[in-house]
């Protein structure tokens, strides 16, 4: 069964998320806290976490930025705080997606569905080789130069992407209709930047000049080498 982590200070909205994912057959852990919600982490296989910002017991960031170090976990921030520099903070914290309150409850729950038919539908293909880089889909393994390489979901989903369209130029919105498999109108663009950022670092040996990942610049990104 999916379990899923919910970190939302306000009952109401708490109660209601937690409502609409049990009747999709998801297993709920609410909590109020961050101290709650560590302590559910610690003890559960938390496969997807919808976090608020502001908590009564602190910054909900240093939670985000706790169980990305810990846990290889799906994470929905889910704040008020909607200007640019609080979303890009979300992500460099080490979020995956960005929702801003008031929110549509349908949308939250398609983001949800979609990122876990993502995960589930993933391709079978037994192995992908780009030069020094090699994937296995079903293990959901990277090597770089034979030396395996974690990432997260957001940047494994990404990469299968490019993998799958070598010398391609993908758009902004192909990569996030992708990524989330809904309109990207509901995310930020600057997602797009940061997760290949993000991507680069583990995948480029030197990001700031990529053999692997490139920007066309008004056009999108492109893998820049051949995959057998």
């Amino acid at each position: 069964m999916i379990n899923i982590l919910i970190i939302e200070d306000d009952e109401n909205v708490n109660r209601g998320i937690a409502f609409s994912l049990e009747k999709s057959g998801k297993r709920v852990f609410p909590a109020i806290t961050i101290k709650e919600a560590e302590k559910i982490a610690s003890k559960n296989k938390i496969d997807l976490v919808i976090c608020d910002i502001n908590l009564p017991d602190g910054n909900g960031l240093e939670f985000i930025k706790w169980i990305r170090k810990q846990y290889n976990t799906y994470i929905i921030c889910l704040t008020a705080l909607d200007q640019e520099i609080n979303q890009v903070m979300g992500y460099e914290a080490g979020a995956d997606d960005y929702i801003t309150k008031p929110f549509s409850l349908s949308v939250l729950m398609l983001k949800i569905e979609a990122y876990f038919n993502r995960i589930n539908n993933i391709n079978t293909e037994s192995e992908f080789v780009s030069k020094d880089i090699r994937v296995l889909p079903r293990e959901m393994k990277v090597f770089v130069k034979d030396e395996e390489t974690y990432l997260t979901k957001n940047e494994w989903k990404m990469l299968s992407l490019f993998m799958q369209h070598p010398k391609q130029v993908l758009s902004k919105n192909q990569i996030l209709e992708n990524l989330f498999d809904i309109d990207g109108e509901y995310v930020d663009e600057n997602t797009v930047a940061v997760n290949i950022r993000r991507l680069r670092e583990k995948i480029e040996e030197n990001p700031s000049n990529p053999v692997y990942l490139k920007n066309i610049r008004g056009l999108g990104y492109v893998w820049n080498q051949e995959v057998n």
